[in-house]
């Protein structure tokens, strides 16, 4: 069984930290992503890469679907429009809880 705490959660997806593994999960609806942490930061970066405006261009992006590889090509999502600023809204959320939980220091109860 896998222990993890959800971290942030999206319209469609939800983002989760397993310390015990010490990797990350995505549910992307259809599958549960395990990603290591320089995989999450490769996702972030090839996910904001991402013009939308494209996906209102119909030269440029006549269907408005991205297609999307994930760790190393072993998972491939075709995405739509919403589900790419979705998942902008997810990767950005999580990160800056990420960031506000790193910068937090520890409470120790003293007795």
């Amino acid at each position: 069984m896998l222990l993890m705490e959800r971290i942030y959660s999206s319209q469609y997806y939800t983002f989760f930290q397993s310390d015990k593994e010490r990797c990350f999960y995505i549910d992307l609806g259809q599958k549960l992503v395990r990603l290591s942490f320089c995989q999450l930061l490769a996702l972030r970066q090839k996910v904001w890469s991402i013009n939308i405006e494209e996906h209102f261009n119909n030269d440029a992006n006549p269907h408005g679907f991205e297609i999307l590889s994930l760790c190393n090509k072993e998972h491939l999502f075709i995405l739509n429009t919403l589900e790419i600023l979705d998942l902008k809204e997810l990767l950005t959320g999580a990160f800056f809880l990420l960031d506000i939980a790193a910068q937090t220091p520890l409470i120790s109860s003293r007795t």
